[in-house]
């Protein structure tokens, strides 16, 4: 009899190099069959068509494909697509409420968080990992949650203060399954000193 890690090995191995994993993307069930090489990012955005998150640097240093997996925040670009089997995954366009974006969502709107826009993607997605976890976060949890998410535009200040304005507007638990759960690490966005 095969235990649970040989049949999620073998059923991501089969079809000759490519792998069939099933997990939940923005609270939906997805079956998904892609080559077995590709990372979680290249899955989201080639085989479901979420192109919400950003190719970035693809070494793990910008921040822009950050998504959620399991409620954390991770890089999806240094993720084998293979090793999120049974995950929830929350990406940008998770976060929204149907066409009504998310009290995170209209605060970057409303103080200019957003400027070119192309790591908005993954700022947004970890400012909401820390309000699901922290309602209410100092500035200077912000940046440190933050500081594994690089922009060019803005100079961060616009951003701090639109999850703060975020934070008093009750944005935590939109858009995530898991708040306040701990999960394992797959990456991540924070960075260590």
């Amino acid at each position: 009899m095969m235990g649970r890690t040989e049949a999620r090995t073998h059923r991501r191995t089969a079809n000759g190099g490519n792998a069939r994993i099933r997990l939940t993307v923005n609270g939906e069930e997805q079956d998904v069959v892609f080559a077995g090489y590709k990372s979680l990012l290249e899955v989201l955005r080639e085989d479901l068509g979420l192109t919400g998150t950003k190719h970035g640097c693809e070494l793990g240093e910008c921040g822009a494909c950050a998504v959620l997996l399991d409620g954390q925040p991770v890089l999806s670009c240094l993720l084998l697509g293979v090793e999120c089997d049974g995950a929830r995954v929350t990406t940008v366009e998770g976060l929204a409420d149907g066409p009504a974006l998310s009290a995170l969502q209209a605060a970057f709107a409303d103080r200019g968080a957003a400027q070119c826009g192309y790591c908005t993607p993954g700022i947004l997605v970890t400012a909401q990992a820390l309000l699901d976890r922290n309602a209410h976060p100092s500035r200077e949890e912000i940046a440190e949650a933050l500081s594994g998410n690089l922009c060019r535009c803005t100079g961060y200040l616009q951003i701090c203060e639109a999850v703060e304005e975020a934070a008093r507007t009750g944005a935590q638990g939109h858009g995530t399954e898991a708040a306040g759960t701990e999960a394992p690490r797959h990456g991540g966005t924070e960075k260590r000193a």
